[in-house]
């Protein structure tokens, strides 16, 4: 699985760029309105998380698309335009939904519960990869009315690590340079 393989390549590219800063740098935003290390890796572990109820009800068989997911336009159409969004290396600022806003508050183990978490993405990923094979139609976790396949899904979920990863990194120079 080519997801699972990615995410082992986010894990190491995280674990070498920060495992060895300082949290003053770890969690210092660049500028005004630009997201620290921290806060880009904690949005990750929101935005990944809120897909785990749709996974779970899917592997248990309860998981109903909404009406929408009827047709194929709307499915490609937004699956499409979220991952065109995502994937391109974060040249365009997207604004988030405010349920995936990072938390106010970070903990001290940001990067810990990050790999930890991509531990449980892998496993969630190995659970439903037989239903990505099906054209399976999910809703966005944030709108029932934003439709896409479920492998499509995955796609983006990948994707959207690797533009913050590259935020991240990208923060990470800013704040290193001030320092």
């Amino acid at each position: 699985m080519n997801w699972i393989k990615e995410i082992n390549q986010i894990n190491t590219e995280s674990e070498k760029y920060f495992s060895e800063i300082s949290d003053s740098i770890f969690y210092a935003k660049p500028s005004d309105g630009k997201w620290s290390p921290a806060e880009n890796f904690n949005h990750l572990v929101k935005v990944n998380e809120s897909y785990f109820p749709i996974f779970d009800k899917i592997h248990n068989g309860t998981f109903q698309a909404p009406f929408i997911s009827r047709f194929s336009f709307f499915y490609k159409l937004f699956g499409n335009m979220i991952y065109q969004s995502v994937s391109d290396g974060g040249k365009k600022k997207v604004k988030t939904f405010p349920a995936w806003q990072p938390e106010p508050k970070l903990s001290s183990t940001v990067l810990k519960d990050f790999l930890n978490h991509q531990n449980e993405l892998k496993n969630q990923i190995q659970k439903i990869h037989p239903f990505a094979e099906h054209n399976t139609i999910i809703h966005s976790p944030v709108n029932r009315l934003i439709v896409y396949p479920l492998h499509q899904a995955l796609d983006i979920i990948v994707a959207h690590e690797w533009r913050h990863l590259e935020q991240a990194k990208s923060a990470l120079q800013s704040v290193s340079e001030k320092a």
